[in-house]
């Protein structure tokens, strides 16, 4: 797996990661169950609300080989700051769309 994580921009400034980079390492959360090596392409963020550059970021991990896009939990989920993204549906839906069924998009990390 080549994997590629968006995460909320707002969690920059007190999240690093690191519980994304955990999952990743011990296949726990989402990646629970997979087999293969999990190579981590990109971590980046949607580039603030409303997630309107989660496109084209998206598109240049793509070009950077990630076959997988995860929407980090602090957009699905809202982990750390127990609030989800109001907009994690619409950037989904638009990542489905330009991606199609090429790439596998998980909707949290751990």
């Amino acid at each position: 797996m080549k994997l590629a994580i968006i995460r909320c921009m707002q969690t920059e400034d007190y999240c690093p990661g690191t519980s994304d980079f955990k999952a990743i390492r011990e296949k726990t959360g989402a990646f629970e169950g997979v087999a293969e090596d999990i190579e981590l392409i990109g971590f980046t963020s949607c580039g603030g609300c409303p997630g309107k550059k989660v496109i084209l970021r998206v598109r240049e991990l793509l070009k950077r080989g990630a076959d997988t896009i995860a929407f980090a939990s602090c957009i699905q989920q809202g982990r750390p700051i127990g609030y989800p993204c109001p907009f994690a549906g619409k950037m989904k839906a638009l990542v489905e769309k330009e991606v199609g069924e090429s790439v596998k998009i998980l909707d949290y990390t751990h």
